[in-house]
């Protein structure tokens, strides 16, 4: 299939490991070109080379803080310069930490509410002008399957992921009429650096080791497995491209049928 993402430019945020990374790759080898970003400059810098020598895509690193509003605008404004256009933006993130109500003060409210919220707002903010100009987008947010069935211990994603949702559906049909669908992709655990993060945390609550705690988050999911970064980033690719042009404001799961919900 087609996808017709051959030449569009796609800006992937917290793209040098993980989900981020894995979309990248996934945008990259339909032949997007392909803008990444995270702190880590060394990281990132390793991730642009493993997806060029993958793809043979041209691929563009830009260190990038998230939670600074300064450097989400110079990404994009750096990314317009060198490139031209903005067609997708893949928003995303690390999640905030793992706890209950009584481990977090303020600070660590108001530090979630910036990485998980503030980061997707401020991004799709600085792409709609570009978007808008060209009459045709694509937004596409990572979130979890925490927004349609909240996980125990992790209250700061059950919190302000939904947030995001909220902005992405009303979104949607503001921008509907201009070319521009914005969707959000929910992915279950998935075999990333996060998910071993959140499994050692766990683990540590617990007094169990971090194996066994894995094989129980394991045996609650249908399929009997943990997901794989590059079957989320099949879906990203696919509402990315213009095969998914009527399809706008949804949350897709993906999560080998853990959430038990019927929508």
């Amino acid at each position: 299939m087609d996808l017709g993402l051959k030449d569009r430019v796609a800006l992937v945020a917290a793209s040098s490991r993980g989900l981020g990374k894995a979309c990248a790759l996934e945008l990259a080898r339909e032949g997007a070109r392909v803008v990444i970003c995270a702190r880590d400059g060394a990281r990132l810098g390793t991730a642009a080379g493993e997806i060029r020598a993958a793809t043979g895509a041209e691929v563009l690193p830009i260190e990038t803080d998230l939670t600074d509003p300064g450097q989400i605008q110079n990404l994009v404004e750096e990314t317009l310069r060198r490139l031209g256009r903005i067609d997708v933006l893949v928003t995303n993130n690390g999640g905030p930490p793992a706890g209950f109500f009584g481990d977090f003060e303020d600070g660590a409210w108001q530090q979630a509410h910036e990485l998980t919220l503030m980061s997707a707002v401020r991004l799709i903010r600085a792409v709609l002008p570009a978007m808008r100009a060209q009459a045709w987008g694509r937004i596409v947010n990572i979130t979890s399957v925490s927004v349609k069935q909240p996980i125990d211990n992790l209250l700061l994603s059950n919190v302000y992921r939904p947030g995001v949702i909220g902005l992405a559906k009303t979104l949607s049909a503001q921008l509907a009429a201009e070319g521009i669908t914005v969707n959000n992709v929910a992915p279950g655990y998935t075999r990333t650096d996060r998910v071993l993060e959140l499994a050692q945390a766990r683990a540590a609550d617990e007094g169990k080791g971090v194996e066994e705690v894995l094989a129980e988050t394991t045996v609650s999911y249908p399929m009997g497995r943990m997901g794989e970064p590059e079957e989320l980033a099949a879906l990203v690719a696919f509402l990315a491209s213009e095969r998914a042009a009527y399809i706008t404001g949804v949350t897709v799961q993906v999560d080998g049928g853990y959430v038990k919900g019927m929508l």
